[in-house]
C-alpha cells in the first residue's frame, strides 16, 4: 500500500505525542504514537492516571501538547488558527458527565450545539428531532433533562455531539455513571453509528468490558502506548504503533 493511500485512510495520526506539567517534572504522555482508521472503533483503555483521557483531550485541541504532531481528518491540530470551528466541525465529544442544561428541553440541548454553524435556523430544531429519534430517543424532545434516567441523558449527550454531523467523535468515560443496561445501549449506539453513519470513534474507558465492544483495543501504560489488539476497520489492518 502506498504512503497517499495508506494517509487517506486514517481518520487520527498521532505521532512522538508528549506531555508534560509543572516544567517538566510530571510527564503526562511520553512520546506516543497512535494511527485510527476511518470509519473506525477503537477503545483506549488503562488504569487511572496512564494519560489515556490527556490523549484524548489533545487530539480534541483541548490542550496542547509540549511536543509531537496531531492530525485528524487531515487538519494539523497542534497548529490550529480556530480550535473552536475544528471542534464545532470536526469532532463530536462525549464525556462521562452528560453536562446537559437543566433549563432546556432535550432538543434545545440538542439545538444549542447548532450555533455557529452553517446550518440555517429553520433547520435546526427538526434536525434535533431527527437526531433524537436516530438514538432512540423519539418523542422525548420536549421534556427536560431532569425527567430522563441516566442512561437517556447521555444518549442526549451523543445526539449532542453529532449535532454538526463530525466525522470523528470522541468519547471520555461515557459509560462510566451509568447501570449494566444503559452501558449496553450506549454501547450498541456507538457501534450503530460507526456502521451507519460511518463515524470514527475513539472511547477512552478503564473498563475493559466497555471496551471490548470497539473493533480494536489501544492499551496505555505510564502514558506510553503498549499495545493495539486488533485490525484497524477502515484503515487496511492499521494498528498503533508501540
Amino acid at each position: 500500500m502506498s504512503e497517499v493511500t495508506v494517509r487517506s485512510a486514517l481518520a487520527i495520526e498521532v505521532h512522538g505525542l508528549e506531555k508534560t506539567y509543572d516544567d517538566g517534572l510530571i510527564r503526562a504522555l511520553d512520546g506516543v504514537d497512535l494511527m485510527v482508521g476511518a470509519e473506525e472503533f477503537a477503545a483506549i483503555t488503562g488504569h487511572s492516571g496512564c494519560g489515556k483521557s490527556t490523549l484524548l483531550h489533545l487530539i480534541a485541541a483541548l490542550d496542547t501538547p509540549t511536543k509531537g504532531s496531531i492530525r485528524v481528518s487531515g487538519h494539523d491540530v497542534v497548529h490550529l488558527h480556530h480550535a473552536s470551528r475544528f471542534r464545532r466541525e470536526e469532532v463530536g465529544l462525549v464525556f462521562q458527565l452528560h453536562n446537559l442544561l437543566p433549563r432546556l428541553s432535550v432538543r434545545e440541548n440538542v439545538e444549542i450545539a447548532m450555533s455557529g454553524s452553517r446550518r440555517p435556523h429553520r433547520q435546526r430544531a427538526p434536525y434535533a428531532d431527527e437526531l433524537l429519534e436516530e438514538v432512540g430517543l423519539g418523542g422525548l424532545s420536549d421534556r427536560l433533562p431532569t425527567q430522563l434516567s441516566g442512561g437517556e441523558r447521555q444518549r442526549v449527550a451523543i445526539a449532542r455531539a453529532l449535532a454538526n454531523d463530525p466525522p470523528v467523535l470522541l468519547a471520555d468515560e461515557p459509560t462510566g455513571s451509568l447501570d449494566s443496561a444503559s452501558v449496553d445501549v450506549v454501547l450498541a449506539l456507538f457501534r450503530r453509528l460507526r456502521r451507519e453513519r460511518q463515524t470514527t470513534i475513539v472511547l477512552v474507558t478503564h473498563d475493559e468490558a466497555v471496551a471490548g465492544a470497539a473493533d480494536r483495543i489501544v492499551h496505555m501504560v505510564d502514558g506510553r502506548v503498549i499495545s493495539g489488539d486488533g485490525d484497524g476497520a477502515g484503515a487496511g489492518g492499521l494498528r498503533s504503533t508501540t
